[in-house]
C-alpha cells in the first residue's frame, strides 16, 4: 500500500500517511489489539489489525502491508495472544472483529 510509512520497534507502532496524518501507540500503553475482516476481498483491503490504546491512541494496519509480517510476530509475543482468535479472523470473509488480545483489567 502506497503513501504510508509503517514503523513497528521496541517503542511501539507508527504509520504515517501520506496527507501527514500520524497514527501511532507505545507497546507500554497497548490496550486491545483486534483483527477487522470486511467482505472486500479478494479485490479490496480485508483484514486490518487494529491497535488500540489506553490513552485514545492507535493506529490501524492492514495486512497487505510489508510490515504487517513482522507486527504480527510482535503480537504473537504478548502474553495472552489468541492465536484462535487470529485464525477465525483469517478464515473470516464477512465483516467481523476479532479480539486477539486485551491488557488484563482493560475491558
Amino acid at each position: 500500500m502506497s503513501g504510508q510509512t509503517i514503523r513497528i520497534d521496541d517503542c511501539g507502532v507508527r504509520r504515517e500517511l501520506s496527507a501527514g496524518k500520524v497514527e501511532q501507540v507505545t507497546w507500554e500503553n497497548l490496550r486491545e489489539v483486534v483483527v477487522l475482516t470486511t467482505s472486500e476481498g479478494p479485490f479490496g483491503e480485508d483484514v486490518f489489525f487494529v491497535l488500540a490504546g489506553q490513552d485514545g491512541t492507535g493506529c490501524i494496519i492492514p495486512q497487505s502491508a510489508p510490515e504487517s509480517t513482522q507486527l504480527l510476530e510482535r503480537l504473537q509475543r504478548l502474553s495472552g495472544f489468541d492465536n484462535k482468535a487470529l485464525i477465525l479472523a483469517m478464515q473470516s470473509t464477512d465483516d467481523a472483529t476479532f479480539v486477539c488480545w486485551r491488557r488484563e483489567g482493560s475491558s
